[in-house]
């Protein structure tokens, strides 16, 4: 009884498409901004190849904000989801 009230409380799922995709690169972009703006030594630590394309960052401040962009990524791909936008 209570394995088909939960089976009946499962929302709808969707698929992976490039929607989804697009909706999480968004995300990460606008993290990498707001770490940009408020991180206090952005360029402390140890310094990833290639930095320029990622604002100078060091590889702490690259990992927060992929972290950051995952979280913001997605909650929005989850909210549009159920909105039934993707």
């Amino acid at each position: 009884m209570i394995t088909t009230l939960l089976a009946t409380a499962d929302p709808a799922t969707f698929h992976w498409s490039p929607k989804c995709a697009v909706v999480m690169i968004l995300c990460n972009v606008l993290a990498y901004a707001i770490a940009r703006a408020n991180i206090a030594k952005p360029n402390e630590g140890f310094e990833i190849p290639n930095s320029k394309y990622f604002g100078g960052l060091s590889h702490a401040s690259v990992v927060a904000a992929n972290c950051l962009g995952h979280v913001l990524g997605i909650g929005s791909i989850l909210g549009l989801a159920a909105r039934g936008i993707l």
